[in-house]
């Protein structure tokens, strides 16, 4: 490391991306125009601009090392896909060469049969295709030319969760534009939504992980003692990163900064062996797509040190999970941010504009915001006190809610100012306190200029809950709008629409503490939904109001909407399935040979040695594989009782009775692992997948 030559970041960032000034090198003065003309303002993509790009981006990708191109999607899976292709094209010779059309760029043409689709793909119209987004950059990895696409079938339904994201940033913007114009604005052409996730994760030993097959097949520990030690010291928390973790985040971060990744920020967070990493805000698109490059590189990464990266919300039982805080805001092309309270929020009516539309969206649309994320391994997360419950309310901080409460009742806001302190040190520079805390347990809080939405879950694609909040704002702006256009007195109406909606809607704004017990009854006594897990969230989509909400604002029609209800409940029954039988297997070839081995072992010493101690653990250690061979036999039993039928009702079936069957040879498990030889257990315990990285 003291020799390594240092390379500054600004020399390597983007490297392997086409961005802007890559465009400005190579294309035409006027393609560029075109081209930046569809990027910042939306306008349809000119195709007759397609050739000039591919060959410029061909010629830039082969310098880069690249020999294949791939249009790189995000199916319904949750995961990305691509296929690639190579440039070359016979020559007639017996030679090639290295071509790359505009109609290559443009379209794909994948086999989607096996991709998931919720019925929209009928057996005999099995292709599907890919549209490239522009809006995103393409990029080079690993020899390949990226193509950000969206991916839709055959017969023009969308297949993935990239499309929907981008329509909503259409419709966020429409709406927005409709009201800035109504409030005067004449300068700004677009509105954006801006996204900076922060995403957590678990950093193991590789070795440790190999020997874990619950670990390699679902991603979490389906059993588990409490180690020792867990977060209770809570050291971990910022703690100074260890020499292997630091090598490891190092590389990443450089990775990272090729590809044009803004990470930003990186520390310990608070259970063992967790950690977090933060990028600078992106427009939503890009955003998301930055956000799933993380999440490989991550893993491709630690392999290289030895380790492996986690993102399943709850590897471990007993320590804190790991979710992705969704910073999202939204600012007009010209810079301008709509969420900016400035120095008197109670005068800015474009920010209360702003601010009631997102308040009166996420009372109104809490449902569907909750079902964006949704998934069987957030259920582990939610409402456990070391995330948002699964209660949906909104922070706003104590400064605006005077503000709110003083427009409600229509009193006069005394603005008492800001707290001021050097904590009477006078070498410590004078800090003054923010308008608002960040409340950590707040599902959705704001946090000086955007919000924070904290619900995410970390192996989640951010552009569901995305475009989840985008069309909801947008529904709400479209509301304002219309009221707003037709006013001859713009600030009397504008004031109207706020203290109208912050009357209608103040019921969702909690600034409590959301862990509470105190809380659930509260927001039960606000009427307030508590949908505690993922099958009952998914139901909402089919929810009049929750359909209308995405067919009107064009983001999900009629159809999309029922295949997205079928993924979502099969993917869900499926993960559930593979758990149980994961832990069918290990407890059927690991765990009950291991413990009846070591009760072998203790009735020869009982027998030989007449010892008490072996004759007294050898009753616990009979009881204990009794109860597990029992345990086994009853999950056996209720996975084998799944019957065909109703998608609703077979997903309730294994949320109901498979997680219970599981969690109940679980405990067994766990109350037997403490008291086998470490040298017996089969698989490393917590210590050692926690600790020893």
């Amino acid at each position: 490391m003291a020799n390594e030559k240092f390379v500054s970041p600004e020399e390597i960032f983007g490297e392997y991306v086409f961005n802007e000034a890559v465009m400005k090198s190579r294309l035409s003065k006027s393609t560029v125009k075109i081209l930046m003309r569809t990027i910042e303002s939306g306008e349809p993509l000119d195709s007759s601009i397609a050739d000039e790009v591919a060959s410029a981006m061909k010629a830039w990708a082969i310098e880069r090392g690249a020999t294949h191109f791939t249009h790189w999607f995000q199916p319904m899976t949750g995961i990305t896909a691509e296929k690639h292709d190579a440039f070359i094209s016979p020559s007639g010779d017996g030679r090639v060469i290295m071509e790359f059309s505009g109609k290559e760029l443009i379209k794909g043409e994948p086999d989607a049969s096996s991709f998931p689709s919720g019925g929209l793909r009928e057996t005999a119209a099995a292709r599907g295709y890919t549209a490239w987004d522009c809006t995103s950059h393409a990029f080079v990895k690993e020899g390949t030319l990226y193509i950000p696409t969206a991916f839709f079938s055959y017969t023009g339904e969308i297949l993935d969760k990239k499309a929907p994201l981008l329509r909503s940033v259409e419709a966020l913007s429409n709406q927005a534009m409709r009201v800035l114009r109504a409030l005067g604005n004449t300068t700004s052409a677009r509105v954006i939504s801006t996204v900076g996730p922060e995403q957590e994760y678990f950093i193991i030993n590789r070795e440790l992980y190999l020997k874990r097959l619950d670990l390699m097949l679902t991603g979490r520990t389906l059993f588990g003692a409490k180690p020792p030690k867990g977060q209770e010291l809570e050291d971990q928390y910022f703690g100074r990163l260890r020499i292997k973790i630091t090598e490891f985040m190092r590389d990443l971060d450089y990775e990272l900064w090729k590809l044009g990744i803004t990470a930003k920020t990186k520390h310990n967070e608070v259970a063992p062996a967790q950690h977090e990493l933060a990028i600078i805000f992106d427009p939503a698109t890009m955003a998301a797509d930055h956000n799933l490059l993380v999440m490989e590189m991550m893993k491709r990464i630690a392999k290289k040190h030895g380790l492996v990266a986690l993102l399943h919300e709850k590897p471990f039982s007993g320590v804190n999970g790991s979710g992705k805080h969704i910073n999202w805001s939204m600012a007009t092309n010209d810079g301008i941010n709509l969420l900016e309270p400035g120095p008197k929020p109670i005068e800015n009516e474009q920010f209360l504009i702003f601010l009631a539309a997102v308040i009166k969206a996420v009372d109104e649309y809490a449902e569907i915001l909750r079902l964006s994320v949704a998934s069987a391994g957030n259920d582990h997360r939610l409402g456990a006190n070391e995330a948002p419950p699964a209660i949906i309310s909104m922070f706003v901080g104590k400064e605006l809610q005077a503000i709110i409460e003083s427009i409600i009742s229509g009193n006069t806001y005394v603005d008492n100012g800001r707290v001021k302190t050097n904590l009477g040190i006078s070498s410590l520079p004078v800090i003054t306190e923010d308008a608002t805390d960040r409340n950590r347990t707040s599902p959705f809080a704001f946090t000086g200029n955007k919000f924070e939405f904290r619900m995410c879950g970390s192996s989640s694609n951010i552009a569901e809950a995305c475009f989840t909040i985008n069309t909801i704002v947008a529904q709400s702006l479209c509301e304002i709008a219309d009221k707003l256009e037709k006013a001859s007195d713009m600030p009397a109406a504008a004031m109207d629409v706020i203290k109208d909606i912050f009357s209608k809607h103040e019921r969702i704004i909690f600034n409590g503490n959301n862990y509470s017990e105190e809380w659930v009854a509260e927001a039960a006594r606000r009427g307030l939904p508590n949908i505690g897990n993922t099958v009952l969230a998914i139901k909402e989509i089919k929810a009049e109001k929750n359909k209308l909400v995405f067919e009107k604002m064009g983001v999900l029609n009629e159809k999309e909407i029922e295949s997205r209800y079928e993924i979502l409940l099969d993917n869900y029954t499926k993960t559930i399935n593979v758990e149980a039988l994961t832990l069918i297997d290990m407890t059927e070839r690991q765990l009950l040979p291991s413990v009846l081995g070591y009760a072998l072992k203790l009735s020869e010493i009982a027998e030989k040695a007449g010892s008490r101690t072996a004759k007294a653990r050898l009753k616990t250690i009979n009881e204990l594989a009794d109860k597990m061979d029992t345990a086994l036999a009853s999950l056996k039993t209720t996975v084998e009782s799944a019957k065909g039928g109703d998608a609703f009702e077979i997903a309730l079936y294994f949320r109901e009775k498979v997680v219970s069957s599981m969690e109940a040879l679980r405990a067994v498990i766990d109350a037997t692992e403490p008291i086998i030889p470490a040298d017996v257990w089969p698989v490393p315990v917590y210590a050692d997948l926690l600790f020893r990285v």
